[in-house]
């Protein structure tokens, strides 16, 4: 699979090694982000790029020096015996603006803990000739190794981006299919580029299921305990919430409970596993991030939210060879799992967004009481997909996000009309907008949008980003 997006980084990333003086830069995400293939899609054959293993110190340094050798004939000819040696050794022989990358640099830490040290005092004195890159997949480690504000290298980077998943319309491009086909492809690889070259070598999205998830030998079954190894944690307390979270327990009290552990020890891996972007805390429009009481914990991660969804509960059936039932199982379940991560994509859309003239902030779900429609004092409990305050807080846009075939369009506009008007965070003077986020096109005289839509506008927005870097 060609390169496919990364202009916004790779210009930031040319522009960094473009300047007039030696630079340290860190490269950090999640492993099978893209990192690697971004580093050598901007590096040339003047530069260094080392892929580290897991090894004692003096077999890395002797991979390395052959690895420079590679790029510098005859640096491998001369013994090193420690890391400061090697890297100063390096400045024999570069030209102008030359790089040299340290992929999987936590291995190299961890097998010898000075290593940030040293190259702080490289890069304080000024020591080095060429660029230095630091790349890693653990991202708690290098977090801690160079970002960290008590790490040796703090503030001692031109550049330390935290590579995000690639967004929707890119799958698309990548696996050269419809609107409709990229978000239910997105639902199950997200934005992961490793992940969709996987799914590229088969035919359809059910063949590449089956292959890569619903089989006990397929290169992605235990694709979630290798993510959560890279990072050197508690992987069964990990293991352990993700399972939880995964089967639809989203309450904290809930989660302890089924656990059987007290609230209090999980809200340090709970927030690792944010901070790794695994988790996300679903906090209803209008409350207060920090305090509100109905926060739900649900995975933020599409490729873990569909793997514990089906794959995970499943297990004993894989490992049976019963692949073709729990292939059924999924293809039963599956729209109604793509309407919950269409429901995200349309939130996001929105968030940040121009609609119909109005820009608006954070879109998020709602739930609770509303008086029900009859004018009685009773009280009805709905939930709505997706609210949004505009950003001059003079409008209000409420939406029902639906991924059927069936056109309900009309019957779901009126209900939503009906339900805006008795929302009781909607503000005097305050304009309400209900829209629909629909899988197909409706009828219906009602305002929508669709896949289509949604795709476009996401190109248009990174189009202009895109000129914008350079």
């Amino acid at each position: 699979m060609e390169f496919i997006d990364r202009i916004e980084e790779t210009a930031a990333f040319k522009r960094t090694l473009g300047l007039n003086r030696p630079v340290l830069i860190v490269i950090y995400g999640r492993r099978r982000i893209g990192k690697s293939e971004l580093i050598k899609h901007v590096l040339t054959n003047q530069d260094v790029y080392h892929l580290s293993e897991e090894a004692q110190t003096q077999q890395q340094i002797d991979s390395f020096a052959k690895t420079v050798s590679f790029t510098f004939d005859g640096f491998d000819r001369v013994s090193y015996h420690d890391w400061e040696t090697i890297l100063t050794s390096i400045n024999l022989y570069v030209g102008e603006n030359t790089s040299v990358c340290l992929d999987e640099f936590s291995y190299l830490a961890k097998s010898d803990p000075s290593m940030p040290s040293i190259i702080q005092r490289l890069v304080d004195n000024k020591k080095l000739k060429y660029n230095l890159i630091l790349c890693g997949s653990s991202q708690l480690m290098m977090h801690s190794l160079v970002l960290n504000e008590k790490s040796p290298l703090y503030q001692r980077c031109a550049w330390q981006p935290k590579l995000k998943q690639l967004r929707l319309p890119y799958i698309k491009e990548a696996l050269h299919c419809s609107d409709q086909q990229a978000v239910e492809e997105y639902a199950v690889w997200g934005g992961v580029p490793r992940y969709w070259e996987l799914r590229a070598d088969f035919d359809s999205l059910e063949v590449a299921v089956r292959n890569l998830l619903v089989n006990n030998y397929g290169t992605l079954y235990d694709e979630p305990t290798r993510l959560l190894r890279d990072e050197r944690r508690d992987t069964a307390t990990s293991f352990s919430l993700l399972t939880t979270v995964g089967n639809g327990v989203n309450r904290i009290s809930e989660i302890a409970s089924r656990m059987q552990q007290p609230a209090t020890n999980l809200s340090q891996p709970i927030s690792i596993l944010t901070d790794l972007g695994y988790v996300e805390k679903d906090i209803p429009f209008g409350d207060n991030p920090k305090s509100s009481k109905k926060g739900l914990y649900r995975l933020g991660d599409n490729f873990l939210s569909f793997y514990y969804r089906f794959i995970n509960p499943n297990k004993y059936l894989i490992e049976l060879d019963r692949q073709d039932l729990v292939m059924d199982i999924i293809r039963k379940d599956f729209s109604t799992y793509v309407g919950q991560i269409w429901e995200k994509i349309c939130r996001d859309f929105v968030t940040g967004n121009e609609i119909d003239g109005v820009v608006y902030g954070i879109a998020s779900r709602w739930w609770g009481g509303i008086p029900k429609e009859n004018g009685s004092n009773d009280y009805e409990q709905v939930e709505l997909d997706l609210v949004a305050e505009s950003i001059d807080k003079k409008h209000i846009l409420v939406a029902e996000c639906k991924w059927r075939e069936r056109d309900e369009a009309q019957s779901v506009y009126e209900q939503l009309i009906s339900r805006a008007g008795r929302l009781p965070f909607v503000k005097k003077g305050q304009k309400v907008h209900p829209i629909l986020f629909l899988k197909t096109e409706t009828k219906a005289d009602v305002p929508c949008y669709y896949p289509k839509d949604i795709i476009a506008s996401m190109l248009q927005e990174d189009a202009s980003k895109d000129k914008a870097s350079y």
